[in-house]
């Protein structure tokens, strides 16, 4: 039996700032990437939100994988998911530089694991 674990931050989040002033984004990928939904006038799209994603792939136990944020923009968030029987999700971190996300995994009884790692980015 295959078992997914995922750990995934700030997919939909917002962010109080002082005085009251809210901003607030909402998630909704489609073909086209993400979608901003319209939000009260109380809050406002965070500028250059982006999810970037780094597909499944087989590695060796304890083996990072790291996704980056394009261009300028630094990451507001991420998460990593580890696929296989009895996996295990090790860790899930933004990289050292806050420009991109870490996942790092690994499967008992197997030689290798298969990791995704996804970074949500925004302008600085």
């Amino acid at each position: 039996m295959m078992r997914s674990k995922l750990v995934l931050g700030a997919c939909a989040m917002a962010l109080t700032l002082a005085g009251g002033v809210g901003w607030a984004v909402q998630a909704n990928a489609d073909a086209a990437g993400a979608q901003q939904k319209s939000e009260p006038a109380s809050t406002r799209a965070i500028a250059g939100y982006e999810i970037v994603k780094l597909d499944n792939a087989n590695v060796g136990n304890f083996q990072r994988r790291v996704v980056n944020c394009p261009g300028e923009k630094v990451a507001i968030g991420g998460g990593a998911e580890a696929r296989g029987d009895d996996s295990v999700l090790n860790g899930s971190f933004p990289t050292d530089n806050g420009r991109g996300w870490i996942g790092i995994g690994h499967q008992p009884g197997a030689d290798g694991v298969g990791i995704s790692v996804f970074v949500v980015c925004a302008d600085r």
